[in-house]
């Protein structure tokens, strides 16, 4: 690990970007060009000392998920996030994947929907980036283990997940995550975790198991969805999906229109922010 090569590329990545390329507000006025070391570490979900150390050439080795952090973090580029990786002397995330690394196209759009719920997604369902809006809609996807930020695996496996959705909306929502997966999974067979993530599926869930034999295909649409927000309430939303050039990340936005009681609601969860999103009684919307 280059300690000293590691600590200048952070610096100068740090030093680049302005609260507005990262969807912060100004602020008051900055001493020094560049975000300051505490927002850099809130970016990437961890503690100011540990990125503090980071800097200056006294931090341990951070973990391969804590580079995917600094990455999207700092908006690396794919050739910035691998070389990141270098200097830490980890290989970078093999490219048949769908990378963690956010294209920092995809992180400027999802900066400026300040007012519609918005994140990135993985051909295979991983939530790689949110914005607040979509915290506030469907949970702080980070904030949860790895594993945990996958919408198809969350949906199967974890019951709370259902209790997002109206109970009649459940076996749509149900077939299309299997179809998706079924579409993924076929077009990338190099690729080990929509396999992985099938595998484990088919063993752990019986519904899953029975939507998969029956061989629906069919990939990530624009869609209406709806929504049981357990403060706002019941929202009917647009589902708009944006593609990165190579089709392997989603930025998928939610708008409600204009006049409609669920823009009122749309409008009221900005002000609500971010609530503890554990349904109180998942059994009983399920």
């Amino acid at each position: 690990m280059n300690r000293a090569e590691l600590a200048d590329f952070l610096r100068r990545g740090r030093a680049r970007l302005g609260p507005a390329d990262v969807g912060l507000a100004p602020g008051t006025r900055r001493r020094t060009p560049g975000l300051r070391r505490e927002e850099v570490a809130s970016l990437a979900g961890m503690s100011v000392d540990y990125y503090t150390r980071l800097e200056q050439c006294r931090g341990p080795r951070p973990s391969r998920q804590m580079l995917v952090a600094l990455a999207r973090a700092l908006r690396l580029t794919d050739d910035e996030g691998d070389h990141l990786f270098h200097l830490v002397g980890e290989e970078p995330p093999r490219r048949e994947t769908a990378s963690a690394h956010v294209r920092p196209g995809l992180l400027l759009v999802l900066d400026r929907l300040y007012d519609s719920p918005a994140q990135v997604v993985t051909d295979c369902g991983t939530v790689l980036a949110q914005n607040a809006p979509a915290k506030a809609l469907v949970g702080d996807a980070l904030a949860r283990p790895p594993r945990e930020r996958n919408l198809t695996r969350r949906f199967f496996l974890d019951p709370t997940a259902r209790a997002l959705f109206p109970a009649e909306d459940l076996p749509a929502h149900a077939r299309d995550h299997v179809a998706n997966l079924r579409a993924v999974a076929a077009a990338h067979p190099e690729d080990p975790e929509p396999a992985a993530l099938v595998a484990e599926l088919r063993s752990a869930s019986e519904e899953f198991a029975r939507l998969w034999d029956e061989h629906e295909v069919s990939r990530r649409r624009p869609a209406k969805k709806r929504f049981l927000h357990p403060v706002v309430g019941l929202l009917e939303l647009d589902c708009e999906v944006l593609l990165s050039h190579e089709r392997r990340q989603h930025l998928i936005i939610h708008t409600a229109r204009p006049g409609t009681e669920s823009h009122e609601r749309l409008q009221l969860l900005r002000v609500v922010g971010l609530q503890d999103m554990t349904p109180r009684n998942p059994a009983g919307r399920t």
